[in-house]
C-alpha cells in the first residue's frame, strides 16, 4: 500500500515538473520572438535645410541598445521617449526659461495664461539652482497657506526638488483639485524649513482690480491730510489673455471720477507679485501712461538692438503715478515698471523686483500633432534707458526710489501703499 501511494506522489511530481518545464519553455520562448519581433520605426532622420550639422548617431546608438537589451520592452514608448530626448536636449543649454512642454504640460501653461487651472495658485522661478516662489496669486490656496515671494522650495510631497527643472516641479505640485500637497519651503531672511499643506483648487485669475477712493477711507493705511483727498488704484496681477481687455474697462471707468476732480491726487499703479505675461500686453499697458516713444529695447545678441514703441492714445499719460513692486514683480511687470519710470519719472515704492530680464517666444507646436510647445529665450530686454534688471536665475532687479517692506507683524497695514499715497499728496 505505503510503495503504491509512493509511486503515485513520484509520477505527480514528475508530470508536475514536467508540465512546468515545457510552460516555462513555451512562455520564453513566445516572449522572445515577441521581443524579437519589438521594433522602434524611427521616421524623419533627416536634418531641415539651414540646420548645422549634428552628429546624432550616439543617440541612434543608444535607442537601438535599449530596445535590443531592455528587459521590460512594455515600458519601452515611443512618445517618452521623444519626449524625453527633446527635454534633455533643450534643458543642456542651461537656461530655465528655455524649455520644451510636452502636451498635458502645454495645455496646462495656456490654461494658467487664460486665467483659469488646478493647482495652488503660485509662480515659480529660478534663483541660481533654487525653485522659489516668483509670487503666490492674490486669493490662491498658496496664499492663504503662508506661502510668499522669495520662498525656496526643498521638497514637494517629501521628494527633494535639488536638480528639478520648472516644468518638472511645476507638474508635481499640480493636480486635481480637492487633493493636496505637502510644501517643504524655507521663507526668505530665514534658515529653519518648514512644511505647508496645501489643498488644490481651481484658479480663476482675475489680473485687473482697481477704485478710486478717498485717502481717509482707505482703510490699510494712515495718512494724515486733506480729508477729500482722492487717489486711483490699479492692481494688475499678470498679464494674461484677458489683461488688455479688462484694464481698458477698468481705466475707462475710473477715468470718469478722475478727470476734471480738483482732489484727484493721481494713481497708485500696483504691480506687487506679478509675475509678468506677455510682452506685447507689458507694451500696451504702458502705453495707458505714456504719450509717445520707447517702452522697452530688446537686445537678440546681434549687436542691433529693437525697440517697442507707444502702441495706443492712453488716457493717464498727464496723471501722477507711483508704481508699487516686491520680489514678486517680474519680466513683464519689470517692463512696465521700468518704462514708468524711465520715461514718466514715476517712483518705485517697496522691494526690489525678482530680476528676469529675458524674453521668451511661445511657439505652440499643435501644428505638428503633437500638442506639445517651445519656449525659447529669444532677447534680453532693458528699460528706455537701457538698465538690464538680469537673466531671472541671479537677477539685479529694479531698485526701487523709495525701499519699504511690509510689517509682518502687522498685515491689515499696508505700509508699502501708505508711502505710495504720501509720496502723491506731498
Amino acid at each position: 500500500m505505503k510503495s503504491q501511494k509512493l509511486r503515485s506522489i513520484l509520477i505527480f511530481l514528475i508530470i508536475f515538473f514536467v508540465g512546468t518545464f515545457i510552460g516555462y519553455k513555451v512562455g520564453s520562448y513566445n516572449v522572445s520572438v515577441a521581443w524579437q519581433n519589438y521594433h522602434v520605426n524611427i521616421v524623419n532622420k533627416e536634418p531641415p535645410p539651414g540646420v548645422e550639422n549634428v552628429d546624432f548617431s550616439p543617440m541612434w546608438d543608444v535607442l537601438t541598445k535599449i530596445e535590443s537589451d531592455y528587459y521590460n520592452k512594455n515600458a519601452l514608448d515611443p512618445k517618452k521617449l521623444v519626449n524625453g530626448a527633446i527635454t534633455g536636449m533643450v534643458s543642456s543649454i542651461g537656461d530655465p526659461y528655455t524649455v520644451y512642454l510636452p502636451p498635458v504640460q502645454n495645455s496646462n501653461f495656456k490654461q494658467s495664461l487664460a486665467g483659469q487651472f488646478t493647482g495652488i495658485g503660485a509662480e515659480l522661478g529660478m534663483k541660481g539652482n533654487d525653485i522659489v516662489v516668483i509670487a503666490p496669486l492674490a486669493g490662491s490656496p498658496a496664499e492663504k497657506a503662508g506661502i510668499k515671494a522669495g520662498d525656496i522650495i526643498n521638497a514637494v510631497n517629501n521628494q527633494i526638488t535639488t536638480g528639478w527643472t520648472l516644468e518638472q516641479t511645476v507638474n508635481t505640485i499640480r493636480g486635481p483639485k480637492g487633493t493636496s500637497v505637502a510644501l517643504n519651503i524655507t521663507h526668505k531672511d530665514t534658515s529653519s524649513p518648514t512644511t505647508i499643506n496645501i489643498v488644490r483648487d481651481v484658479i480663476t485669475v482675475k489680473s485687473v482690480n482697481g477704485w478710486v477712493k478717498k485717502i481717509s477711507d482707505i482703510s490699510s493705511i494712515k495718512v494724515p491730510g486733506n480729508g477729500n483727498d482722492q487717489i486711483a488704484y490699479i492692481q494688475l496681477s499678470q498679464f494674461g489673455d484677458s489683461t488688455n481687455q479688462d484694464f481698458v474697462a477698468l481705466v475707462n471707468k475710473l477715468n470718469l471720477s478722475i478727470q476734471g476732480n480738483p482732489n484727484f491726487k493721481g494713481v497708485v499703479f500696483d504691480l506687487r507679485n506679478n509675475p509678468g505675461g506677455y510682452l506685447t500686453d507689458a507694451q500696451f499697458v504702458a502705453s495707458e501712461f505714456i504719450k509717445d516713444g520707447v517702452i522697452v529695447k530688446e537686445d537678440s545678441g546681434s549687436g542691433e538692438e529693437q525697440t517697442l514703441s507707444v502702441s495706443r492714445k492712453g488716457l493717464l499719460t498727464d496723471v501722477p503715478v507711483v508704481v508699487l513692486i516686491n520680489k514678486g514683480t517680474a519680466s513683464a511687470a519689470e517692463i512696465v515698471s521700468g518704462a514708468l519710470r524711465d520715461r514718466r519719472g514715476a517712483k518705485l515704492i517697496g522691494e526690489n523686483s525678482f530680476g528676469k530680464g529675458i524674453v521668451q517666444e511661445a511657439d505652440d507646436l499643435s501644428e505638428l500633432g503633437t500638442g506639445a510647445g517651445l519656449h525659447v529665450t529669444i532677447a534680453k530686454w532693458l528699460t528706455p534707458d537701457g538698465t538690464w534688471v538680469g537673466d531671472g536665475k541671479n537677477g539685479i532687479g529694479l531698485k526701487p526710489d523709495v525701499e519699504v517692506s511690509l510689517d509682518p507683524k502687522d498685515p491689515s497695514h499696508d505700509t508699502q501703499l501708505e508711502k505710495a499715497v504720501e509720496q502723491l499728496v506731498q
